[in-house]
């Protein structure tokens, strides 16, 4: 069965649906990818990216035999950190209101285009093997409340699990309490033990990171860690020979 409608754009209701929940997906993600889910995962992530910072803007230091290392280490890892909590809240703040506007936009819909929206309902539950008589009752109990209505275009239509999308400024929390620990980390290391001190400290920290998130999303642990801490050796392995050629 094709059905088409203006309010489809000339498509059937398969292509729109298909259509729909790409939007729902592009709402969800962030120009650099999909935004780390929670805060955990949200501090693990950027504890890792500023260990990786915060040791490389040391071995610049050296190479370049600044004055008060471990004064400027501080001054920058202070300005990191409010940008990594603040930047992970704008992140949030964007997402959620582009899930606001689809919100705002599916309730629309089923206000003033009932007829097409209950196409669509039909389209979505024929695609999961409904058919005949319980099809029918399916629909007509979905139609008759909107508010249940919203919930199942939003989650069917356009895939959106709702519960999975954490306040912003505790996203943001998280990210900045993850600066702050490795930041941390790397002045008390950089402190007692200079260059091996700060490495040491960080890539332990880096590590535990890298765990903490590999299980946290059920990836194999020794894969994850083998294979983060490669990229993170070879960025500072580059970063430090390119800085001994000057």
């Amino acid at each position: 069965m094709t059905l088409k409608s203006d309010h489809f754009k000339g498509k059937d209701v398969y292509e729109h649906l298909k259509e729909a929940r790409a939007r729902g997906a592009k709402a969800t993600q962030e120009i650099h990818g999909t935004e780390a889910p929670g805060h955990l995962v949200a501090a693990t992530d950027s504890l890792k990216e500023t260990a990786i910072i915060l040791l490389g803007f040391w071995i610049l230091l050296l190479a370049f035999r600044a004055s008060a290392p471990v004064t400027l280490l501080a001054i920058f890892s202070i300005g990191w950190i409010l940008w990594k909590g603040g930047r992970s809240a704008l992140l949030g703040w964007g997402r959620l209101e582009r899930l606001h506007r689809l919100i705002e936009e599916e309730r629309y819909e089923i206000q003033h285009h009932r007829a097409q929206e209950k196409k669509e309902l039909r389209g979505m539950y024929e695609q999961k093997g409904f058919t005949g008589e319980l099809l029918d009752q399916v629909v007509e109990v979905l139609m008759a409340d909107d508010n249940r209505l919203l919930r199942v275009m939003l989650e069917e239509e356009l895939g959106l699990t709702l519960e999975t999308y954490e306040h912003p400024l505790k996203q943001a929390v998280g990210a900045a309490v993850g600066a702050f620990i490795a930041g941390i980390g790397a002045l008390i290391g950089a402190f007692f033990a200079g260059m091996w001190g700060i490495t040491i400290v960080l890539l332990l920290l880096f590590s535990i990171a890298t765990l903490v998130t590999a299980k946290r999303e059920g990836n194999a642990l020794i894969k994850s860690l083998i294979w983060n801490l490669a990229v993170g050796i070879l960025s500072i392995g580059t970063l430090y020979f390119i800085s001994q050629l000057r």
